[in-house]
């Protein structure tokens, strides 16, 4: 079974890798914000390090969780536990409520990203970006993504999902996500229509504002109904001047990646030092 994952795994990399370079091409053609009009080499340094990030959470996640993953997934399935499972469910509805479970997890799974302060020194990462391009939906922690993955198990049994179910969301949710993080101009009208199902640029780029108010707020990544029904959802009436990154994380040397991989360490070290400077002045 976990050859089967791994095969349609393949396919969703497949996808993700053809969407990423079809927003890239429109992200020249058309941006939204110019920030890197004429300037090549800073976008490819930025590009970089956001999928260098991307990278070694794939392999991270393939290494440690894929097959936990589909050990709970087919133990679900041979025992008949989870939601899902609880009484014998038409395959459109089965994948239906997987779909609606899965983002419903995810939409809270965010939201705590934002909440909890423990989880926010890993979030940050994502949202220290001040030039959100669509290679900024591979921009997240290591630690986030190990955190999430093995909270990813008990959601599993809980729904209970299968394979196809997992592998299509994903495809479908990342596709999703690399559109609204893209820098490409997309017509009001246009996003108007797309938000009343899924989340929209527009409501991302409001997402990722230096405005606290305003970063928590949208925090759905494929259907815009969860940040209506629990009432996350925001928008700004002139995008243009939103203004992404945060204030706390601007300094060049924190955008690195190793400055991005030692962020969420850095107010540790800080107390840590002050701690030690407080004793030497004590003795």
């Amino acid at each position: 079974m976990e050859n089967i994952y791994s095969e349609i795994s393949d396919y969703r990399q497949s996808v993700a890798i053809a969407v990423l370079v079809i927003l890239l091409l429109l992200e020249s053609t058309n941006p939204f914000f110019d920030f890197f009009h004429k300037r090549f080499r800073l976008r490819f340094i930025h590009g970089i390090r956001n999928l260098t990030l991307g990278i070694i959470n794939v392999f991270a996640v393939i290494v440690l969780f894929v097959s936990l993953w589909v050990m709970a997934i087919e133990w679900t399935g041979r025992h008949n536990f989870g939601l899902l499972n609880v009484t014998s469910l038409p395959a459109y509805i089965h994948f239906t409520g997987a779909i609606l479970l899965l983002d419903f997890w995810t939409y809270w799974w965010h939201r705590f990203n934002h909440c909890l302060p423990f989880l926010w020194i890993f979030h940050k990462v994502h949202h220290s970006d001040p030039q959100m391009d669509v290679t900024t939906a591979n921009r997240f922690h290591l630690g986030e993504i190990i955190l999430s993955s093995l909270l990813r198990l008990p959601v599993f049994l809980i729904i209970g999902i299968t394979l196809g179910e997992l592998v299509l969301y994903e495809i479908i949710m990342f596709a999703n996500t690399q559109f609204h993080h893209a820098n490409i101009g997309f017509p009001e009208k246009y996003d108007r229509m797309l938000r009343v199902f899924f989340t929209s640029p527009a409501m991302h780029k409001v997402h990722h504002s230096r405005v606290t108010s305003e970063t928590n707020s949208n925090y759905t990544s494929l259907l815009s109904i969860w940040d209506r029904a629990f009432r996350s959802f925001r928008l700004r009436e002139h995008p243009r001047t939103i203004q992404y990154g945060l204030d706390e994380t601007d300094r060049s040397e924190q955008l690195t990646v190793k400055g991005l991989f030692i962020m969420p360490f850095a107010r540790a070290k800080k107390m840590f030092r002050e701690s030690i400077n407080k004793s030497e002045r004590d003795d």
